[in-house]
């Protein structure tokens, strides 16, 4: 827990140490996100995993999401051909070149719409939920970083989020929670990673 909140950075430098090592340039690097799992609200759970999202910067990097297949009482999915399967995805986009999509919405940026916000994705083509309905596990937040859980509605590749307890909302944030309910996907049928817009500082969640 105590590093979770850096873990971004130390997974990045490991990544990266390891590529100097081996000389062998930017090689692929593919990892799976956390699963969804009922941790202790110490171990900051989402805050790894956001982490984990945060380290795509790096070039030649993939992450397979795995939010929606796993089970919240056992950290370790036992849907290992759908795992295996998205990360084979990325290989084949990543390290061999192939013309398909790879990866599920990604956050991109979030701006202001008024008294809503505006929250634009990658790798969104065909943005959709799960079973239909609106998007779920989105919360906003003002300047006082108090986050509200915030109605949610698809509007082409993003989506625009918004809470009447929050007038000026700032941050967004979507799945923040150890086992969050949520249905964002793409046309290619992945999931969405979980995600906060706001910068990840040492001992806030």
């Amino acid at each position: 827990a105590a590093r979770a909140p850096i873990y971004d950075k130390v997974f990045e430098a490991m990544i990266t140490d390891w590529r100097r090592h081996w000389r062998q340039g930017d090689f692929p690097f593919l990892f799976v996100q956390i699963a969804s799992y009922k941790a202790s609200p110490a171990d900051l759970w989402p805050t790894v995993r956001d982490a984990q999202r945060r380290t795509l910067v790096l070039a030649n990097t993939g992450m397979a999401v795995t939010i929606d297949i796993s089970n919240p009482r056992s950290m370790h999915p036992a849907d290992k051909q759908s795992v295996g399967q998205r990360l084979a995805l990325a290989a084949r986009a990543i390290a061999y070149g192939e013309n398909l999509e790879f990866s599920g919405p990604l956050f991109r940026q979030v701006g202001a719409d008024g008294h809503s916000l505006r929250v634009w994705f990658d790798h969104a083509e065909g943005l959709t939920t799960k079973g239909g309905g609106e998007p779920m596990g989105f919360e906003v937040a003002g300047s006082d970083r108090k986050y509200r859980a915030a109605a949610a509605r698809l509007d082409g590749n993003g989506v625009i989020v918004s809470s009447p307890e929050v007038a000026e909302p700032k941050y967004v944030r979507y799945g923040w929670k150890d086992a969050p309910a949520v249905n964002l996907y793409n046309g290619a049928n992945l999931p969405a990673s979980p995600f906060s817009s706001e910068e990840l500082l040492p001992g806030v969640n």
